[in-house]
């Protein structure tokens, strides 16, 4: 029999303004004792040197996670010139220092190299697994492993400004690239190296860093709501007890918001029955319309619009739950 897990059952998504120097797990911890919640996950890893925009789920909307970590995700970034690290970041050691003899002509120039679909290979001070371990598990011991060029695509490179020998720049890309490489290949490519010295996630999909809470402003709605609570408390009750979480709660984003972008189909109350145990559903075709088939569609139940999961669609009518919302 599986352990009932301990904490509230909320669901929902927190868009948290992580800070810096400290791990994307440390965000997600810190926000489910905020919350008191059950379960809590991030959508993708934001080094600790990088500051920004980190959806946290709460709950069910777990399930969901995975629509997030493959979003195209947009930054902003400052990388100094001259100097490469281990790490291709501030928190590394500086390998190679050579004299920055470009201009911005000659920058906007490279940066042309880098927009679309391109290759581009893991740094080894990265959290993707070899044998079971970060590579950066093998970094820290000097130890090198071949990384297979993997293809990412880089949306756009926004020029904001060079001063001195600082580069800043907006970049928008696919899933699974990795801005320190970005920059010091750009660093390669220019004749004088580089490394980040600031990084800031500005957009994940559709969610924007205007949505974004920072650790301050949800510790004072936890101790504004406790002050409350403090002063409306009678007889015996315990603080935990009269905890009120209305005002944080509110703060969270439907569960669904992470695939808006699908299609939408609604089923019939019968049918949630049948989709909330995990069975496969035949409906009708006219419920399917502009659906292709294999497409995967976010369902709800037709007259209450309760969000029920997401599902695949097959070319006899039929949709198979793929996840599923337990409420």
């Amino acid at each position: 029999m599986a352990r009932k897990r301990k904490g509230r059952l909320i669901n929902g998504i927190l868009l948290v303004d992580k800070p810096q120097e400290v791990s994307s797990n440390h965000v997600v911890q810190r926000v489910k004792r905020i919350y008191k919640a059950a379960k809590a996950g991030h959508t993708g890893a934001l080094d600790p040197l990088a500051t920004g925009l980190l959806p946290v789920c709460l709950g069910e909307a777990t399930k969901f996670s995975q629509f997030l970590l493959d979003a195209d995700k947009s930054y902003f970034v400052t990388a100094k010139l001259g100097e490469r690290t281990d790490t291709s970041d501030a928190d590394g050691e500086i390998v190679e220092t050579r004299p920055v003899l470009v201009n911005e002509a000659d920058i906007k120039d490279a940066i042309k190299h880098f927009i679309g679909p391109i290759k581009q290979i893991p740094s080894m001070f990265s959290a993707l697994k070899y044998e079971g371990k970060p590579l950066y598990f093998y970094a820290r011991q000097g130890i090198n492993i071949d990384r297979p060029a993997r293809d990412i695509t880089i949306r756009s490179i926004e020029w904001i400004s060079l001063i001195g020998d600082e580069l800043s720049l907006n970049v928008s890309s696919s899933k699974g690239t990795y801005i320190r490489t970005l920059i010091d290949d750009l660093g390669q490519m220019l004749g004088c190296g580089a490394h980040v010295i600031v990084l800031r996630r500005t957009a994940v999909a559709h969610y924007k860093a205007s949505q974004m809470l920072t650790f301050d402003e949800l510790d004072f709605l936890v101790e504004a709501s406790r002050d409350i609570q403090n002063s409306q408390l009678n007889g015996p009750k315990s603080l935990h007890e009269a905890e009120d979480f209305t005002d944080l709660d509110n703060l969270l984003l439907p569960m669904d918001t992470p695939i808006e972008a699908l299609a939408r189909v609604e089923i019939s109350e019968q049918d949630t029955l049948y989709f909330q145990q995990g069975r496969n559903i035949i409906i009708a075709s006219s419920l399917l319309e502009n659906i292709q088939v294999a497409e995967v569609v976010r369902v709800y139940q037709a007259t209450s619009n309760l969000f029920l999961g997401v599902a695949s669609v097959d070319d006899a009518n039929m949709i198979h739950p793929k996840r599923v919302v337990v409420y």
